[in-house]
């Protein structure tokens, strides 16, 4: 497959790593030479410094007979613009652009992007992705990852093991025997820092990060199992009144269960549109690091924090003040990879990547197959794939037992005409089933293989 990314950021770059790491004719276009020469210099890609909504520098990136273009820079308008001259001049099959702005987004002037005005095959929103990961990890408090899969009637966790952890040294086979009838499965552990698929051997210990699948009727149990605590979110404090913090907000306000929420914001501005836009949520205007201020918010009786504010040291400082003040919970937003490592030392539970959650949303239209969702993991270490089964795809008829995935490859679960159950080797897998596959990253074209059917779905 022949792609053109545009926009080398961090966004950009890891779309360019899976897809050149699977050996797509990849090429990268944006207009600052340090970020293209990073991704030449990094990844097996071709790059063009230039602005991507020109129609001579996406010649020059070879979209003549580019099977996609993903406009993925820094600009609504620039990746808008991008898509249309793709589709224009070039008649590139497949555009996906990143685009922020609320405006774009709404609902009512969602004709702007049929194919005779505005042609954009898929829209991915970051701020809403980030928001909806924001509330997945408040339905589960205990887990530091989630993601739901299998029409929400699956979960994926990931729990951290703490010393007291119940099932540690045990392994996970007799974890099968011990609790038979639960609906779930361990497709990942993380190790001293290793990422990896379990085998039935093996053994978990504290300190481990596991990834668990379960069905989500289960997922409390799996979570007491694991040790964790199952708790509920009454009351909520949420450090920024932004796009996310005012999704969140505005969500939370819409369920049955009331919870009771409090949004700080330092911008006056921001904050009197959050206010206008809220019904029952009280929201305070000032710094989010104010102690006073997040007493004034009734920290101490706070079942959870969330800071997402655009700087990560704010979000960063705003939890561990919290949690030091009494609250149960502390979820940050981190665009820097790189300060994921103190979220553990600062006692800090749970973190949203915005790029993680947006290279999903982007992997999932680019997948091979049937492919109805993705969940890149880490730093693009693994990711979780689900896709319905064709008559086509080489695993169809086949006894799980007797399909030759690779080591580094588990199947989290099926779903059988709408029911999710949770994999035997003795399962057969047929048209029509949907499976959960987790697959680390160098095993994903495999997979993709595997699940390959003989017209490509882009």
């Amino acid at each position: 497959m022949k792609v053109i990314i545009c926009g080398a950021g961090q966004v950009g770059w890891q779309i360019a790593r899976h897809l050149s790491g699977e050996r797509n004719d990849v090429t990268v276009v944006d207009n600052n030479p340090n970020l293209v020469r990073r991704a030449t210099d990094t990844l097996d890609v071709q790059g063009i410094a230039g602005f991507a909504s020109y129609p001579d520098v996406l010649d020059q990136a070879g979209a003549r007979d580019a099977d996609m273009v993903i406009a993925a820079t820094h600009s609504d308008e620039v990746n808008m613009v991008t898509c249309q001259v793709a589709h224009s001049v070039f008649s590139v099959p497949k555009k996906i652009a990143r685009l922020r702005s609320q405006s774009y987004l709404n609902a009512l002037y969602s004709d702007l992007y049929r194919r005779e005005h505005m042609p954009i095959d898929v829209v991915i929103s970051p701020e809403r992705e980030v928001a909806d990961a924001a509330l997945r990890r408040l339905a589960h408090p205990a887990a530091f990852d989630t993601e739901s899969f299998l029409d929400g009637k699956a979960q994926l966790m990931g729990i951290l093991l703490d010393d007291d952890c119940p099932v540690v040294n045990t392994p996970l086979r007799q974890l099968s025997d011990l609790f038979s009838t639960l609906r779930a499965i361990v497709v990942g552990v993380r190790r001293g820092g290793r990422l990896f698929a379990p085998e039935s051997g093996d053994q978990l210990f504290p300190d481990d990060e596991v990834y668990v699948f379960s069905h989500t009727e289960d997922s409390d149990r799996a979570l007491e199992i694991f040790g964790k605590e199952v708790t509920k979110t009454n009351r909520a404090v949420i450090v920024g009144g932004g796009n996310v913090g005012l999704a969140v907000a505005r969500a939370l306000e819409g369920r049955t269960d009331r919870v009771r929420v409090k949004v700080i914001e330092r911008s006056r501005d921001v904050a009197e549109r959050a206010a206008d836009s809220l019904e029952r949520t009280i929201v305070l205007n000032g710094d989010g690091l104010n102690m006073e201020l997040l007493e004034e918010a009734n920290i101490e009786r706070a079942d959870a924090i969330l800071a997402v504010t655009d700087d990560d040291k704010t979000n960063i400082l705003a939890c561990v003040r919290a949690k030091a003040a009494g609250a149960k919970l502390a979820i940050c937003l981190v665009n820097d990879p790189t300060l994921t490592s103190l979220m553990v030392p600062l006692d800090i539970d749970a973190y949203i990547n915005p790029r993680s959650t947006t290279v999903s949303s982007i992997l999932r239209h680019i997948r091979h197959g049937r492919v109805r969702n993705v969940y890149s993991i880490g730093d693009a270490e693994a990711e979780v794939i689900e896709a319905q089964v064709l008559s086509t795809s080489p695993i169809s008829g086949q006894l799980l037992r007797d399909i030759d995935f690779p080591e580094g490859v588990l199947i989290g679960a099926v779903m059988k005409q709408g029911e999710v159950l949770r994999p035997t080797g003795r399962m057969r897998i047929e048209e029509g089933d949907v499976i959960a596959i987790f697959s680390m990253a160098a095993d994903v074209p495999e997979v993709e293989r595997l699940l390959q059917v003989s017209i490509d779905y882009f």
